[in-house]
This record gives structure tokens, sequence and C-alpha cells, in this order.
């Protein structure tokens, strides 16, 4: 098969679409200069709100601050408990870590990837303060059971929607469903900046005054400190460049969810549904597709043979939290998390920006069709072999 040579996410098509209203966005800022929070970052927070249908949006200066501020507002201590996921990215349980609180990690749902709520009951003690789901992928986590689990032994829930912007659980936009949610503008994002940003949202109108008293370092008036903050102020500049982005949010969504549509038809087309796990969405969720995530027993041979053919995939994650390094201390070893674990050698991750194009989408399934096809004549002569 010819070698296509295309990029696993094209944020430059995405820019040459927008670049004159960026243009005139930044100008606008360099302009004023007005460069650190500002009118910028509250038209911002104030259209984020809407969208996501919560009261209060508080921007901050990235998505890692985004989950230290939830927690930091909720006064999560030395010696806390949160419970979380270990398939996901560093900064959730690094967040809890970073305040001296322990991240307890409890196994995810095989098919959607995220937590598994009916594993969280066994992991509360009297230490627990918090559940923090991650809504991974773009799906959102089972936030009904979630939520129970919670109210019944008096529990914070802080969502993990870096990934799942504009997601719904239930008819609820994720962000709005638990005490706390958090985002991520990383470029990379469904909705990203031209640099480090993210969001706090809450219906709570105290916290919110507590999370923007927290990111200007406890600082409520100039030189006055009645806490101890961290500078975590979201500048203009991207402020300005995601309210041009947010505008375009529901179309952008659309396509992935309509590229995620062609690639289930032609995985069905190829044959390749019996061999090939998709996407799972949970029956009253809507699912962004940040990431197109796929399951293979032999996903390290497919992604070599992807690679080999020009077409980019990624592994979100190659190693659970519980097995890395950072988190030895907590006494976690492999076998501990087996869905995570399993998880974390079989998935791969397939281009479903909302620019890739049709053509891009049949080469990647092709592709997919080829290797699978190999391995079963592979596959079928070792038994002939044997069989002689």
């Amino acid at each position: 098969m010819p070698n296509t040579q295309f990029p696993f996410l094209d944020l430059k098509a995405q820019y040459n679409n927008l670049r004159p209203e960026l243009i005139e966005a930044v100008t606008r800022v360099l302009e004023s200069q007005h460069c650190i929070l500002g009118p910028e970052v509250e038209c911002l927070e104030q259209d984020f709100a809407r969208m996501v249908d919560c009261r209060q949006a508080i921007g901050c200066a990235s998505g890692s601050d985004a989950l230290l501020l939830a927690l930091m507002a909720l006064q999560i201590r030395p010696g806390d408990e949160v419970i979380t996921t270990p398939f996901t990215f560093v900064a959730t349980a690094g967040s809890i870590a970073r305040l001296g609180a322990r991240p307890v990690f409890v196994d995810i749902e095989p098919d959607t990837y995220n937590i598994d709520p009916y594993r969280i009951k066994n992991a509360i003690t009297p230490r627990t303060r918090a559940i923090m789901p991650v809504h991974l992928f773009g799906l959102p986590a089972n936030m009904g059971a979630i939520l129970e689990i919670a109210d019944r032994h008096k529990l914070w829930v802080i969502e993990d929607a870096a990934q799942a912007v504009c997601a719904r659980y239930q008819g609820k936009t994720v962000g709005s469903i638990g005490t706390i949610g958090c985002f991520s503008f990383f470029p990379s994002k469904n909705l990203g900046g031209a640099g480090d940003g993210g969001m706090v949202t809450t219906n709570d109108s105290g916290l919110a005054d507590l999370i923007r008293t927290l990111r200007v370092h406890g600082s409520r008036k100039k030189y006055q400190y009645d806490l101890l903050g961290i500078n975590s102020r979201l500048d203009a500049l991207q402020a300005a460049i995601l309210r041009v982005k947010l505008m375009r949010l529901g179309e952008w969504t659309a396509a992935r969810q309509r590229n995620a549509g062609i690639y289930r038809t032609l995985f069905a087309d190829y044959g390749l549904t019996e061999s090939i796990e998709l996407p799972f969405v949970s029956a009253g969720s809507e699912h962004v597709y940040n990431q197109f995530v796929i399951r293979t027993q032999q996903r390290d041979r497919l992604r070599e043979h992807l690679q080999q053919a020009g077409i980019p995939t990624e592994v979100y994650y190659p190693s659970p939290l519980h097995l890395q390094r950072a988190f030895s201390s907590l006494g976690y070893k492999p076998g501990d998390l087996a869905m995570a674990e399993e998880a974390s050698e079989q998935v791969l991750a397939l281009p479903i920006y909302p620019e890739l194009g049709n053509e891009r989408q049949v080469a990647v399934v092709e592709s997919i069709a080829a290797f699978q096809a190999e391995n079963s004549e592979v596959r079928s002569l070792s038994y002939d072999r044997s069989d002689a």
C-alpha cells in the first residue's frame, strides 16, 4: 500500500480556516496591552459557562491547574484520599499527590475505559474526601452511579473533563454534573488554544469566588493575602483565541462525530468489527471523540504496520498510573488493576480531527484491513505447516 503521510492532528488546517479571525483577536489584545485576565478572559468565562450550562466558569493557566485549584478549593489536605482512575493522563492523580493527599486508584470498565463505579465503594475509607472521574477520550463516565455513591458517603465529585468539552450525560453537559468540572485548552484538545490554558466550572458561587482568589496567589485585594494560592491566571491572548474557536466548537464536534460514524461504517464494510473493538458509547451519553480509540490484541504490530504506510497513530496510555514510578510509593503492583493494565497494552488511537477527510479515513481502514488479511494468512500457513 502506498505511503500516505498525513498528521495525527492537523492544527495548521484549523489555523488556515480561522486565520483572519485569529489575527484580529490577537491584534486586539496586543493593542490593548491588557495581557493577563481582564475583559477577554471574563467574556470567555461567561460564554463557556453558558455552553456548559453552569453558573460559574473560572479561567486558569492549564487543565492541570484546574484540577489543582478544584482540590485546593475543597480543602483536600495531606492524609486525605481521593478516588480516581489509573487509566488517564498523569495530571489527574498528580494534582492529588501534589497536595500531599493519596490517589486511590480504582479499575476501569473494559468497554468505556472510564472508572468502574461499582468498584468505587470498596475503595472508600474514613479518609476518602472526593471522587475524581475522568471522561476519557470524550465519553462521559457513569455519573449517575458515581453521584449516588458520593451522596451516600458525603463525598465531593470533581469531573476531569479535559478531553470531553461539550460531551453530555443523560442530557447534562459534563462539567456541570459534579461539584466542580475541570477543562484543558491544550492545543490538541477539541477546544485548544495556542498554548496552555484551563477552565474550572461550578454551580457553587462560594467555590467559584474561592477559586478566583486561589488563582491569584490567594489575594482578594492587591498585596493582601488571605490565603496561600498559586499563580494560575489565564492569558488574555489565549482567551481571545479561544473565543474565536468556541464559536466553531459545535461545528467541529459534529465533524468529529461524523468522522466516527464514517469509521464505523468502513470497519463494518471491510469486515473488521469481529477482530477490532471500536469505541463504545454508553446509553444516554454523547461522545465527542477527542480520540477515536480502537482495541486489538495485536496493537503494537498493527501500529508498526500503519507507521510504515505513513498513517499516524497514538497510544493513550502505554502504562497505567498505578505502575508508574512517580506513584510507586502507593504500593501498587502488576495485576492489581487488571482492566487498566490490559487496556494499556491493546488500545490505539486513530486520527479523528474535523479536517481529516474521507480519503484519509479510507486509507486508514484499508491499511488495517491489509494487516488483518496478512496476519490471517500467516496464521493459516502456520497451521498448515504444523498439520503436515
